[in-house]
Formats: structure tokens, C-alpha cells, sequence
């Protein structure tokens, strides 16, 4: 049954309608959670072509999640106002007119207005199509949906960056955008032929516009904080400190609030269900973490190895090999295995892959710099669907769309921050790594007298230049030293959330059975 359905619901789709159903909305999750990544290996060349930094770039990505964050709280007020399927045709439209408008975007300012807009209207997808694929499913068939679902929803960030990277080298960037609409256009035409006699009824229901407001205010502060922070020497900037005192104020507010509300646009008591607390911290910071250095793999691939960006893209790929082959299989094994045991084994993959990478030098090869990637594509098989199953495990029917909502509310917004944090820490431990390799860069160090007398002589060159080669090879080596340092400290992150998965309890109950979590 439709979790977001009353009891009553059209019976399951079959045949040609099931088929056609299916890859309507399958396509929608993918545009959605595509462009969520497609953008990342076209930030140099996006951010060269609008005579901007790399980092002003990067807001292109994280101005899109927070967006998309913000939004997704009020898919459950605008379902109900709307109708499901009509709220979730518009959602598309408006989607393919924002790609529009950021292919069309003449500078930055124009190209994250276009993303902010598309981050919020793209916020219903995800839910409503979770909801529209477990109500075209008979409800036994309800894990296959969630591993169809998690499958598209993994591609996409898979598929992004060597997607990106082939249209940026070979058209132009703007075009990473325009693919959008006619995938888009089909999406929502199928869905509407296919769904509309489906739609669930609409109501006339008030707004919490006090909860929606702070969550707005605080969100949006806390974000720019976290983008701005590494350019502006973070609380030694009052721009800073000023956007730091009001996310800790209109959090504050928005918690009272939404605690004390009748109807609140974000049901914060959700958190005091065991598992929904423990499934959805532990997959919003492994989002966070994997998201964060998806974003930031391709930047160092490109600018220190001087890859191409389809080159770039082609070496994030593989990561989607295994999360196809195995998604199907997922959705077998579920209903028999315990999710907490399954996430458990994607927390270690992840560890394993992150520690393999930790070991990276500036001279890796290309077979060393795609295994991990290849590997990592088994705990991303393993990682959305029990995860997503643990959290909605316990809950009546009628709670799962809030709950849905609320969790990847804090794994979007929490893949933005990552994003931005990382982004700094890279930065900060390069420059701590810089100033220790330069300690010894000094004409008291008999090593390093000698080995610019060696540059001096294998290049034919002065001494000027010598020490120029010599500064961009310490660079070179205390940025690569820098992302090493993310890298283990990614993969102890994992290591240590693994007990938030044990926090929780085997699902019983309606939210288990639609998640597909049943068995446990």
C-alpha cells in the first residue's frame, strides 16, 4: 500500500502502465539526484568561464543541497494541498524550467538563483516518489521498490560526474543543464498519463509560516557561514561571526517552536523513536561524508593530476558497477536480513575504501586511483535501503511521509555541509602540511641546498626557477598530504557511527512493512 494513501488505495499497476510508471518516476529521482552531482567536476571550468574562484564555484553544489533541504519539509503540507501526483508533475515542470534557467545563467549571481530554485522545487521529488513506486508494487513486492529507488538514487551522484565531466569537454557547460528538459518533459507526461487517476484527495490545511520561516533563516545562515567561512578567516570576521549568531538564534527558535506547535511543518518528535533518531544521524553524516568527498576527488583529480574533467568523471564511474548489479539482490535479501547488519557491513566498506585511499601520492596510477571507486560501489549497494528501512521501521502508515520527509531533510542538508567543511578542512591541513614541509626548505638544510643544485642542473635552469619547480612540487606534495588526512579521517568517521545503527531496534510494525524492512 501507499504509505501516503489512505486505506482503500488503488490496487497495484501491472503491465505496459507498471512498466511505464516505473521508469517515469525512476527518471525523475534520477534527474533530481543527478544534478545533486553532475555540476562537480564542471566547478573549474564553470568557475573560469564566470571569472570566479574554485571556491565560489562549489556554491553551485552546495546552494543546490540546501535549497533542496529546506524544501523537502514541506512535501508532506503541499501533498495534501495539492494531490500527490499533481504536486509531483509540478515539481518536474518547474524542475526543467530552473535547468533551463541555469543553462541561460550569464554569471554567478544569475546561475545559484537558478540553483536555489531548483534545489527547492526539486524537494518533493524524492519522497513522492518513494510513496508513487511502493504504491505501484503489491506490498509484498514493497523491498524490490526500495532497491529500485535506492538504485536510481545512487546512480545518479554516480553517474553526474562523468556524465559532467564528457558534456563540459565535449559541448559546454551550460549543457549539464539542458539534458534536464527532455528527460524531464517525458518524466512528467508519463507520470500524469499513468498516475492521474491515482491522485490522492486535496485539503485545505494551514501553514506553519513561523516553523517554515526559521527553518529558512537558520538553514540559509548556517550554510553561507560554512561556504564563506574559509575565505573570510572564519570567526575573525564579524561577517562571519554575525551569520554564526543568527543560525545559533533562529535554531533555537525553530526547535521551541516546532516542539510547541500543533501542526508543525517539521514533526521534531519524531526524534524521540529510537530507531528513527539512530537511522537517521547515522545516514545523514555517512551521507555527508560520502557526498563531501565525492565533491572533492574530482577537484584534486583535475586541478594536481591534471586530468580532464571527462577524464575526472570517468574515474568516479565504476563506483556504479557494483551498486546497479547489487541492488536487485538487496531487494531479495532484505526481507530475511537484519538492515542493522547490512549497514553495518556498507560502514565498514566505506571505511576500507577511504583507508585505501588515505595511502594516494602525487604520482598514483590510474589502476590505483580507480579501485577504491570500483570497490566503494558495494557499501553504496548496501547503504540507502536498510539504512532508509531502520529509520521508518515502528512507525504507523500515517507517519512515514513526515518521517520520510524529516530524514532526508537532515541527509541533504547534512551532504551540504559536509561538502563545505571538507572543502576547508582540505584546505587548512594543506597549508599545515605546507608550513611544515617549508621548515625544512631552508639554506641551512644541507638536503635541500642540494636538491635545488640538482633541479638547477636537471632542468637547465637558474635558480629562480629551480626554487619556482621546487615551491609548485611542495604544493603539489602538501595538498595531496592534505586530502590524505580527509581521506582517514572519512574513514574513522565510519568506524565510529557504527554503533548508532546498533542503538536501534529490529523494525516491527506498518512503517517496517513499507519500507521493506519486514523479516527483521
Amino acid at each position: 500500500m501507499n504509505p501516503s494513501t489512505p486505506a482503500g488505495s488503488p490496487a497495484p499497476l501491472s503491465g505496459a502502465r507498471f512498466a511505464l510508471g516505473t521508469l517515469a518516476v525512476a527518471l525523475a529521482t534520477f534527474m533530481n539526484v543527478l544534478d545533486s552531482s553532475i555540476a562537480n567536476v564542471a566547478i573549474p571550468t564553470i568557475s573560469g568561464n564566470l571569472g570566479v574562484s574554485v571556491d565560489e564555484g562549489t556554491w553551485v553544489i552546495t546552494l543546490f543541497a540546501a535549497a533542496n533541504a529546506v524544501s523537502i519539509p514541506l512535501t508532506g503540507w503541499l501533498t495534501q494541498r495539492v494531490g500527490q501526483v499533481k504536486l509531483f508533475v509540478w515539481a518536474i515542470l518547474l524542475f526543467v524550467l530552473s535547468s533551463w534557467l541555469c543553462g541561460m545563467a550569464p554569471n554567478l549571481p544569475v546561475l545559484l538563483a537558478a540553483r536555489i530554485l531548483q534545489g527547492a522545487v526539486a524537494g518533493p521529488l524524492v519522497p513522492l516518489s518513494q510513496a508513487l513506486l511502493l504504491g505501484s508494487f503489491p506490498k509484498q513486492k514493497s523491498s524490490s521498490a526500495l532497491a529500485l529507488w535506492a538504485m536510481t538514487a545512487t546512480v545518479g551522484p554516480i553517474a553526474g560526474p562523468a556524465l559532467g565531466g564528457w558534456i563540459t569537454d565535449s559541448y559546454s557547460w551550460s549543457w549539464i543543464f539542458y539534458i534536464n528538459i527532455p528527460v524531464g518533459l517525458f518524466a512528467a507526461g508519463v507520470t500524469w498519463v499513468v498516475y492521474r487517476d491515482r491522485e490522492t484527495p486535496a485539503f485545505k490545511l494551514p501553514l506553519d509560516k513561523v516553523g517554515l520561516f526559521s527553518l529558512i533563516a537558520w538553514v540559509a545562515s548556517l550554510q553561507i557561514m560554512l561556504d564563506k567561512g574559509k575565505d573570510l578567516d572564519w570567526f575573525n570576521s564579524p561577517v562571519i561571526l554575525a551569520l554564526g549568531v543568527v543560525a545559533a538564534i533562529s535554531f533555537a527558535f525553530f526547535l521551541i517552536w516546532e516542539l510547541t506547535e500543533a501542526k508543525p511543518i517539521v514533526d521534531l518528535r519524531l526524534f524521540t523513536q529510537r530507531n528513527f533518531l539512530g537511522g537517521t544521524i547515522a545516514i545523514s553524516v555517512a551521507y555527508a561524508v560520502f557526498f563531501g568527498n565525492l565533491v572533492i576527488l574530482p577537484q584534486w583529480i583535475q586541478g594536481f593530476l591534471g586530468y580532464r574533467s571527462v577524464d575526472a568523471g570517468l574515474v568516479t564511474a565504476p563506483l556504479g558497477i557494483f551498486s546497479v548489479i547489487l541492488a536487485p539482490v538487496l531487494g531479495k535479501i532484505m526481507p530475511r536480513s537484519d538492515s542493522r547488519i547490512l549497514a553495518t557491513l556498507a560502514f565498514l566498506g566505506f571505511a576500507g575504501v577511504f583507508f585505501m585511499r588515505s595511502h594516494y601520492t602525487t604520482g598514483v596510477d590510474p589502476f590505483t586511483l580507480v579501485l577504491p571507486t570500483l570497490l566503494q560501489g558495494i557499501p553504496t549497494a548496501l547503504f540507502f535501503t536498510p539504512l532508509t528501512a531502520i529509520i521508518l521501521s515502528g512507525l504507523p502508515p500515517e507517519k512515514i511521509p513526515a518521517a520520510a520527509g524529516l530524514s532526508n531533510f537532515a541527509r541533504i542538508f547534512a551532504g551540504a555541509a559536509g561538502t563545505s567543511l571538507m572543502s576547508t578542512g582540505w584546505n587548512d591541513r594543506t597549508i599545515l602540511h605546507h608550513a611544515r614541509l617549508v621548515e625544512q626548505a631552508n639554506v641551512n638544510n644541507p638536503t635541500f641546498v642540494d636538491a635545488v643544485a640538482s633541479l638547477q642542473t636537471a632542468l637547465n635552469a637558474s635558480p629562480s626557477k629551480a626554487l619556482a619547480f621546487f615551491e609548485t612540487s611542495l604544493n603539489t606534495q602538501a595538498t595531496m598530504l592534505g586530502l590524505n588526512d580527509i581521506f582517514w579521517l572519512s574513514a574513522v568517521i565510519f568506524i565510529v557511527i557504527i554503533p548508532l545503527i546498533w542503538l536501534t531496534k529490529p523494525g516491527k510494525g506498518a512503517g517496517a512493512g513499507a519500507a521493506g524492512a519486514g523479516g527483521h
